[in-house]
């Protein structure tokens, strides 16, 4: 099993350890209740050195990556910003999905964990003969800084860059010979993720936690990204589902020929027409909706839940669910052989702390 450079920090601050594809990996230090509420209204540390960092150079890297991504890396014109998009294989499933950051030279890509092997192997298979430098990067860790006060708190922590980070936008990074600070994140909150070396990131854990940031584990994450709308590999998508049924869509960059990988496959979809689409839902009573229950609608037609949690912030159940395309209003989902009435809703449920669901 493997084990991050924070292993030591985690179980220093009473974290309850599990197995996660292959890694020990904190789910709460106590509560995930009280986790997911630090990061809804102050600051939690998430410790992701389990994620795959790549980095690629060369002459050919623009190119290469507008083949290998379903969005378009053009749109990188300026160094440190940065892009979500899907790595399609030539069925349009999603072999997994990733962040491209533009460089200096050349571009990192920050992958799953739990696709690590399938995604280095599909990349350097995808490269041929270019004139290319692929290289993984296990001697860096990464955290994750979320929350209202985040960004404040980090530049509390690494005063160096406070200036630097007052207006770092939005999914755009600033590097150094040392740390590489992503405004970005899994939460629907506010916040940064940050590359260091392994050698550096528990005395800035430490730091980071003396600023008031609170370690959290992989159950709030899940609570919280559940309510911000953001998938999660192998349970909302994998390599059977395409972006066009699992709310990617606005992903997939259209705008010329560029012959991406999947592309030919995904234009016979859309053309189609009857691709099932995501939607969230809303438990109207008591109950949790969970990860493979039966959605039912009055016509006889039927989902899925890929995704289900009890919502902290709306103190209801929610879930994302495939559903045929063109459903809307009510449902029932088959929770335990019972069938409990749910709501359609339009993703996410929670931006920012807020509801932004009736």
């Amino acid at each position: 099993m493997n084990r991050t450079p924070l292993y030591d920090f985690h179980l220093r601050n009473g974290a309850k350890m599990v197995a996660f594809h292959g890694w020990e990996m904190p789910i709460h230090y106590g509560s995930q209740l009280d986790e997911h509420q630090a990061v809804r209204q102050s600051s939690g540390l998430f410790d992701v050195s389990h994620m795959t960092v790549v980095d690629i150079s060369g002459e050919d890297a623009e190119r290469y990556l507008q083949r290998l991504l379903a969005n378009d890396v053009a749109k990188l014109t300026v160094t440190g910003k940065a892009l979500y998009s899907a790595m399609l294989n030539d069925d349009g499933g999603v072999i997994d999905d990733l962040i491209c950051y533009r460089r200096d030279k050349g571009y990192r890509l920050v992958v799953n964990s739990a696709t690590r092997k399938r995604d280095l192997a599909w990349m350097t298979e995808q490269a041929g003969d270019a004139n290319l430098g692929l290289q993984e990067r296990p001697d860096l860790a990464m955290i994750a800084v979320q929350g209202p006060v985040a960004i404040q708190q980090v530049a509390q922590a690494l005063p160096q860059y406070d200036t630097e980070l007052a207006v770092l936008k939005p999914f755009h990074a600033l590097e150094s010979d040392t740390h590489f600070i992503a405004r970005t994140g899994y939460t629907g909150e506010d916040g940064v993720e940050i590359i260091l070396p392994l050698d550096a990131v528990e005395a800035l854990a430490q730091e980071l936690v003396e600023a008031g940031a609170k370690p959290c584990g992989l159950g709030a994450r899940d609570t919280l990204r559940l309510e911000a709308g953001m998938n999660l590999y192998g349970s909302d998508m994998d390599e059977q589902v395409s972006p066009l049924s699992c709310g990617m869509a606005w992903t997939l960059d259209w705008s010329d020929q560029r012959d991406f990988i999947g592309r030919a496959a995904l234009e016979r979809l859309r053309e189609a027409g009857d691709q099932p689409q995501q939607a969230g839902l809303i438990l109207e009573g008591r109950g949790i909706m969970r990860a493979g229950q039966t959605v039912h609608f009055p016509d006889g037609q039927h989902g899925i839940i890929t995704s289900g949690t009890f919502s902290p912030t709306l103190q209801k159940s929610i879930a994302f669910a495939r559903i045929p395309r063109g459903q809307s209003g009510l449902c029932n989902v088959d929770v335990r052989g019972k069938a409990l009435p749910a709501r359609i809703v339009k993703l996410p449920f929670v931006r920012q702390g807020q509801p932004v669901v009736e």
